[in-house]
């Protein structure tokens, strides 16, 4: 047995327990400084014999004796000192009746880590509780050693808690026989202990340095050099420290994200690597299904809606399973005073959030609310840095080995989000080493966009895996998956631009930029593939091809505007910001990136909302340097 967490053994003091030996107990359960249960069974001139179990015995000196006891009589000792020649001493220790009397049975202190080579024995473990769930027939205790976590099930009647003054977060030990249960190991618990005093405070302390030295992210040198992405290391490393400090605490994660290409990029490649090291942290193979969701949001923030449905279902989990409310995860999203409003809700129940973004952020509004906030605005980038792009680092740093898996989805991200950054060219070739080239990228791309509006708010977690490639197990099936999803995808947006183009008013604005207007509502199929925004940039591309020019595109509906813009200088959040303080009454909100973005209003407030914006489009600056670039590509 080795060192137990009995902290204050032998004081004066009401801290740590004592400890009550099984008859079978040997000299291997045994610790200097630890305090036990003792009987006395024989008195001498120079002081009493005590047994500690049928194998362990020994002598309390006159001097350390504080009454005379007979025979039979029970005495709290401090085991003082072991001698070469296996002779025990002790030292009567002066306890409060209220300190915990601990059972202990003939085992050892093991770790979670010991636990598979350990299947049959009686072991003891000490950690804190991170999930309490009753269920018909046991009470199951997860608990947590900085090593791992593992169900431990204590039996009373079925569906009876056992144990129930043992609580969430409470630091025990758990003394048991080791067995399996669906193929991976439990504690079957004979005695359950909470640990108070020094005793806690020991095992806390163990406990948060193993987690400490596991949650320390991975050291990968990431898939590019490229300066710009340099700057976000060491905000991504915390990222990751946070998640997998998560994963070592038991609390579950709820990962939201964009749902459009780059955020699927983004996120699919961080679910892979969670769920890995859940698996490897937990004991129970139910764990990553259980602690873990990815979901998408189809608005550009954090919606309501979004946050009443997670909080719901946190507090159901917790109130069922026993569970930890979760951290939030947000994705290629959640970056602007939009989110606000939903992450106030979080903070009534101390939920934290966690950010990685590539949105034109507002940190000021943001800040105060998370704990992370990974963007390259924040460090003098822009939304060239992809969120795809920042994820597979980030997954890279939970799980390294799922490297070979994600050459590809960097470029795949930046085709999604037409990034034009200087290492597109360095992605595009790192994945057509992984053997993609650009035209396959472009297909994946669609095919997520076109799988993703078809499953709404389902995660659609095997299909999508599939699409991107990544954890499938058929590429044949994910080569014709993507065909067939691409092409039903570049059809029907063939199908509505070619019923919308009619429709579509065209003027020259002052700056010399083509201005396009569709109204979405009237002049496009509703409820199908593509939506509004996705028409709306599909016929952009279009004009752009077509001009050569620079070009904004508005699509608009009864309450809402998207927009979207090449060869001119806009700054949409700004914007946003100038319209709220010019219409009062408007309803005036929305953001996006600086030339990618959408806004919304009331209705009754549509039309000088949108001419309000066109003038701002027809004062902003062109880019030369983005225009030359147009002119080359439709040559």
């Amino acid at each position: 047995m080795t060192q137990s967490a009995a902290g204050d053994a032998g004081s004066t003091t009401d801290d740590g327990v004592v400890y009550d030996l099984g008859p079978d107990c040997t000299l291997d359960d045994v610790d200097e400084g630890d305090r036990y249960l003792a009987t006395v069974n024989g008195i001498v001139d120079y002081g009493v014999f005590v047994d500690l179990s049928d194998d362990v015995s020994g002598l309390v000196h006159e001097s350390n004796l504080e009454a005379d006891p007979a025979v039979g009589d029970e005495l709290v000792v401090e085991l003082v000192e072991i001698r070469d020649d296996g002779d025990l001493g002790f030292a009567e220790a002066d306890v409060d009746p209220a300190v915990e009397t601990v059972a202990v049975v003939h085992g050892d202190e093991v770790g979670v880590d010991d636990l598979t080579d350990r299947v049959g024995d009686t072991v003891h473990l000490e950690g804190d509780v991170v999930q309490v769930k009753q269920t018909g027939g046991p009470t199951v205790f997860s608990v947590r050693d900085g090593a791992g976590v593992v169900p431990c099930a204590a039996f009373e009647e079925a569906g009876v808690r056992a144990y129930p003054e043992v609580g969430l977060g409470d630091v025990v030990r758990a003394t048991g026989a080791v067995e399996t249960r669906d193929g991976a190991v439990q504690l079957e618990v004979d005695r359950l202990v909470s640990l108070r005093g020094e005793a806690e405070a020991e095992v806390r302390e163990r406990v948060e340095a193993a987690v400490a030295e596991r949650a320390a992210p991975e050291d990968v040198e990431p898939l590019m050099e490229w300066p710009a992405f340099e700057t976000l290391h060491d905000d991504l490393a915390a990222v990751a420290e946070r998640l997998r400090r998560a994963v070592l605490s038991g609390r579950p994660i709820r990962l939201r994200h964009h749902a459009d290409g780059d955020g699927m990029c983004a996120s699919v490649p961080v679910q892979l690597a969670l769920e890995r090291f859940l698996a490897e942290v937990h004991e129970d193979p139910e764990a990553p299904r259980h602690l873990f969701k990815r979901l998408p949001s189809k608005a550009p923030f954090y919606e309501m809606e979004d946050v009443t449905r997670d909080l719901n279902f946190a507090l159901e989990d917790r109130e069922r399973h026993g569970q930890r409310l979760p951290l939030l995860f947000m994705v290629d999203n959640g970056s602007t005073e939009e989110d606000t409003p939903a992450y106030r809700a979080l903070d009534q129940y101390d939920v934290p959030v966690v950010v990685v973004d590539h949105h034109h952020p507002d940190p000021d509004a943001v800040g105060p609310l998370v704990e992370e906030h990974v963007n390259p605005y924040l460090h003098d980038e822009d939304y060239r840095i992809t969120t795809g792009m920042m994820c597979v680092e980030l997954a890279r740093m939970i799980d390294p080995s799922l490297t070979g898996d994600l050459e590809h989805v960097p470029a795949v991200a930046g085709l999604s989000d037409r990034s034009k950054a200087d290492a597109m060219d360095d992605y595009l070739e790192l994945a057509a080493a992984a053997g993609y080239d650009e035209a396959d990228l472009r297909n994946i791309g669609e095919a997520l966009d076109y799988a993703a509006h078809w499953l709404r708010y389902d995660a659609g977690d095997s299909l999508i895996e599939d699409v991107l490639n990544v954890a499938c197990d058929d590429p044949e099936r994910h080569a014709k998956l993507v065909e067939f999803l691409a092409d039903r995808a570049r059809r029907d947006v063939d199908d509505q631009l070619d019923d919308a183009e009619p429709h579509v008013d065209h003027e020259r604005l002052d700056n010399g930029a083509h201005l396009y207007r569709l109204d979405v509502e009237n002049h496009a199929r509703r409820f199908t593939y593509p939506a509004p925004g996705k028409t709306t940039g599909e016929l952009h591309d279009r004009k752009v091809k077509e001009t050569g020019d620079p070009v904004i595109t508005i699509g608009y509906g009864p309450d809402f505007a998207v927009l979207r813009s090449d060869g001119v200088r806009l700054d949409i959040p700004t914007m946003v910001e100038e319209l709220q303080a010019e219409f009062e009454g408007a309803g005036v909100s929305g953001g996006g990136h600086l030339v990618v973005g959408s806004v919304k209003f009331v209705s009754g407030m549509r039309e000088p909302v949108v001419d309000a914006l066109v003038e701002r489009m027809a004062d902003a600056e062109l880019d030369e340097a983005l225009r030359s670039t147009l002119v080359r590509d439709d040559d």
